[in-house]
């Protein structure tokens, strides 16, 4: 006697694209989230970043604004976070930002205007990437219901998986081989007013200064691609259990 015959289809491969596609997203926002509440390991990465250093080496050259070399890490990691709550809310309060010395006496406003209005770009384009990563969420609660409605079946995650992490080694890959700085600079063309600054040398700038840029975006980014394949991983186990995949029956 013939052995039962499951009913359940494997998944085509427009599902598994678009699957991937919005999980990826998905991911990408729930590792940027978390790293927004860390303060994107700033203080983590404070030392062994070099922030300290380079800061006491080209504040005290600052063209614009005076005395930040007297501010204490702990000033600068407040400073840091309070941007980087303002780019989560519309940009407000970037104009109020003031920085102190060790006594608490204030020594200045932190942001000129040129950078004000790079990081209200900035905002908008967050804001626009995080409302993007809500929908993909959305995507993948629908999709994984039609697919189950459809008894169409995953394969394993850590098919899924290796075949995300694939793409991101080779798009790390070719990053590497243009050179990141290149990278950097064109996605800033690219995705800001024309007439917007957005490249600001030390010299002009405490908030290029105090993080660095853009080599601490590096370690910002390697973060988020390696927590984001940690969520992506949990969404796929997720998505192959919610779509029920069973083992075929013993022949």
């Amino acid at each position: 006697m013939d052995p039962p015959t499951d009913p359940s289809r494997a998944a085509g491969p427009a599902h598994l694209a678009l699957l991937i596609a919005a999980a990826f997203l998905s991911a990408l926002y729930l590792s940027w989230r978390t790293l927004a509440a860390a303060d994107f390991l700033y203080p983590l990465l404070y030392e062994p970043a070099g922030i300290g250093v380079h800061i006491d080496e080209f504040a005290p050259k600052n063209r614009y604004k005076r005395d930040f070399g007297e501010t204490t890490r702990a000033e600068r990691e407040a400073l840091f976070a309070a941007i980087g709550r303002a780019i989560r809310q519309h940009g407000r309060g970037l104009e109020t930002l003031t920085y102190h010395d060790a006594q608490g006496r204030e020594l200045g406003v932190l942001l000129r205007s040129p950078e004000i209005i790079h990081l209200q770009d900035v905002s908008r384009l967050v804001h626009r990437l995080e409302t993007a990563g809500l929908l993909a969420l959305a995507l993948i609660a629908f999709h994984l219901v039609f697919l189950r409605r459809r008894r169409l079946q995953l394969p394993g995650a850590g098919r899924l998986l290796t075949l995300v992490a694939t793409a991101v080694l080779a798009t790390v890959g070719l990053v590497l081989a243009i050179g990141p700085k290149k990278v950097f600079y064109a996605f800033h063309e690219t995705v800001f007013p024309a007439d917007h600054e957005w490249f600001f040398f030390y010299q002009d700038s405490l908030m290029s200064t105090m993080m660095k840029a853009p080599f601490l975006f590096g370690y910002i980014a390697a973060a988020l691609v390696a927590l984001a394949l940690v969520y992506l991983w949990a969404l796929f186990l997720l998505a192959v259990w919610a779509t029920g995949r069973r083992s075929q029956p013993p022949r």
